[in-house]
């Protein structure tokens, strides 16, 4: 029989569903904390606690053929080391890293985001820079060896090198950089591209803000399980403004966001 902390949890992301269906089909502002871009999931009443496992699709609004659109909308790929993309994934870039950037391009609709929302927070005093942008998947490979190798030097078996790399850095055609639709952002405040960049003005700002420019948290805290990679505060993803707020808006890190979606595709 089933935990009751169990059927919580399941009724809780069923409901999650519920809410992707109605933000999807009406476009509902998201919300946003001071400290994380992930926002709160709905409070719920013991009732709907209650409800039966098919609640959330039979009370979705959003039709199969809305659900597929979504998925088929490019910029919402899946990009993981279960969703690899080939090494012919069509790219056409632009620049808009910084000076000091390893690389300094996205795909032109990207780019153009980032540099728009670059511009309105430097209007708000703070500065937002592009470190890493899109990167070949011959690029990605060195990468990965480079970790890979990392962790084997320190004693650990090829195996668990390997996957030890891959929680830190994805293997070639498995990370999101490699379509160009995510990009590695820092300030002068920190430069790393580490956790410490969650304390800093600009990755609040990136909170409030980014959503309205079309990008998301990729990597959020507390969703590892899911995204099969560490908290990342300087992991931003392209997905468009109005996918954007949509994601933001259900809750959801963006593989139960797709997962959702392809459940009312069918």
């Amino acid at each position: 029989m089933r935990s009751s902390h169990h059927r919580n949890h399941h009724a809780r992301r069923l409901l999650c569903l519920t809410a992707l269906a109605c933000f999807v089909a009406g476009g509902a502002a998201y919300a946003c904390t001071h400290k994380a871009a992930v926002p709160q999931l709905p409070e719920l009443s013991a009732e709907s606690l209650e409800q039966p496992a098919e609640y959330g699709v039979q009370q979705s609004t959003l039709t199969a053929a809305q659900a597929q659109a979504l998925l088929d909308d490019p910029r919402m790929i899946l990009v993981s080391r279960t969703h690899p993309i080939t090494e012919d994934y069509p790219v056409e870039t632009k620049e808009c890293g910084s000076a000091t950037a390893i690389n300094k391009t996205l795909q032109t609709e990207a780019a153009d985001a980032f540099l728009s929302m670059q511009a309105a927070a430097a209007r708000d005093g703070v500065d937002v820079r592009m470190q890493s942008g899109y990167r070949s998947v011959s690029y990605q490979k060195k990468l990965y060896d480079n970790k890979t190798q990392y962790y084997r030097d320190k004693g650990l078996s090829e195996a668990a090198a390997r996957e030890k790399a891959a929680a830190i850095v994805n293997p070639p055609g498995c990370s999101e950089h490699n379509c160009g639709l995510a990009a590695d952002l820092n300030s002068p405040e920190h430069t790393g591209l580490d956790e410490g960049f969650e304390n800093t003005a600009a990755f609040r700002w990136l909170c409030q803000h980014a959503g309205e420019y079309g990008f998301i948290l990729r990597y959020p805290k507390g969703a590892e399980e899911k995204t099969e990679i560490t908290y990342e505060p300087w992991h931003w993803r392209y997905v468009g403004v109005e996918n954007a707020a949509k994601i933001n808006a259900s809750g959801l890190c963006f593989e139960d966001y797709i997962a959702a979606l392809q459940q009312i595709a069918g």
